[in-house]
């Protein structure tokens, strides 16, 4: 049932990353044919991230109320109604409508599969379900290529994925019996309860004043912020900064993406031995090393292009190990409190970042690029050292 349940928590994960590259693949087409301009993609993300936060955040009186299975079953269920919701769409408002169950349910399963997996499993598990994500991130635009190339409509592929995410859903249905059978409660011990189920609820008031928690938050900001930000902006900086052709300029930014799900892949092999410290802070020196080598005003472009695949496999462990790492940091019974929190914390960097870089570029130019990317580098950093200076006396990582 161990191996089963792991699968299953596995194959969620691919499906969580499928339909967040549906828009940017799908919008060149979507927005002629909705008669909006392109710029308006802008809101129909907005408002699914806007989604993502408020139910990241009451995650942890929902999951305790309803046990992480359900609260998976369900929140998947509802982004497989959002997602043949789009598919159905004939007009803009039809759109961001639908945007809003897609965002609550999106966010509602990522803190809770997130919690469960950093309290019941270790370190090897968590990096490699989310080059999982990256899998179906990655898929995804590969199906709306398929749709729109075969003359079926951008309609097609949400519906494809959507259809998928209900078969999940029933899938979880079934399986929710598994989640107490595989990591069964304790009478008795919180600590050991289902993801918490039953526990004392943690108001967000208080989990936020716990010690350490700010500085965390702030870690995961500005990785989120460092992350989203590269993937928007660095194919722009290559063209225009240093004088990459847009072709191989777009290929190696794909690199990026690519360089993070791999490097989860290889991370997992060492994650148990290494912990999850050294993989946060080993993650943030290696992005800066790339951050280095995009910025050495040097006529070769082999050192920036080398250096963005090198940011892209930085920042591979530091998402995963900063989650997997809150149980230990603050403790089992406040862990899906924080990972809420966390959540809220990455969807805020990965939302306002992008386009406070276009404001900051378009008044300096693209050459603050890799300035940018380095002052989040040292921000997350120092703010993940200081947390570890608190917590010198907990496990390096839970295993």
């Amino acid at each position: 049932m161990y191996s089963l349940l792991l699968a299953i928590i596995y194959i969620a994960f691919i499906s969580l990353g499928l339909p967040d590259s549906l828009i940017g693949a799908g919008w060149p087409v979507m927005h002629q044919d909705l008669g909006v301009p392109i710029a308006f993609a802008g809101t129909v993300t907005m408002i699914i991230a806007g989604g993502t936060i408020l139910s990241s955040l009451a995650s942890e009186r929902v999951t305790r109320r309803f046990g992480v299975g359900l609260v998976t079953a369900v929140s998947v269920g509802m982004t497989a109604a959002a997602l043949v919701g789009f598919s159905v769409s004939d007009s803009f408002w039809m759109l961001c409508l639908w945007a809003i169950p897609y965002g609550l349910g999106a966010g509602a399963v990522d803190a809770a599969l997130n919690n469960y997996v950093a309290l019941h499993y270790a370190a090897r598990h968590m990096n490699w379900l989310h080059a999982c994500w990256g899998l179906g991130a990655s898929i995804s635009p590969f199906i709306m290529s398929f749709a729109l190339t075969q003359d079926l409509g951008w309609s097609s592929a949400y519906l494809i994925i959507g259809l998928v995410q209900a078969a999940l859903t029933f899938g979880l249905l079934i399986s929710i019996p598994l989640w107490k059978k595989v990591n069964p409660i304790v009478a008795g011990d919180p600590d050991d309860e289902e993801s918490g189920r039953g526990a004392t609820h943690v108001p967000l008031a208080k989990a936020l004043r716990i010690r350490g928690v700010w500085l965390i938050l702030t870690a995961f900001f500005a990785y989120c912020a460092l992350e989203s930000t590269a993937m928007l902006w660095a194919s722009t900086y290559l063209v225009t900064d240093r004088g990459v052709d847009a072709a191989t300029a777009a290929a190696f930014a794909s690199l990026f993406l690519l360089g993070v799900t791999a490097g989860r892949f290889l991370a997992g092999f060492f994650a148990d031995r290494v912990g999850d410290r050294w993989m946060i802070r080993g993650g943030f020196l290696t992005v800066g090393l790339g951050v280095v080598l995009l910025a050495l005003p040097v006529q070769t472009t082999v050192l920036a292009l080398a250096g963005l695949v090198i940011a892209g496999l930085g920042c591979a462990p530091i998402y995963p190990a900063i989650i997997h790492s809150t149980p230990v940091n603050f403790g089992r019974r406040n862990s899906q409190a924080i990972i809420g929190v966390q959540m809220a914390a990455a969807y805020t960097g990965s939302t306002l970042a992008p386009p406070l870089f276009g404001v900051i570029s378009a008044g300096s130019g693209m050459w603050i690029f890799p300035l940018f990317l380095g002052v989040l580098m040292l921000l997350g950093l120092w703010m993940s050292e200081r947390l570890n200076r608190l917590n010198r006396s907990a496990p390096a990582a839970l295993v």
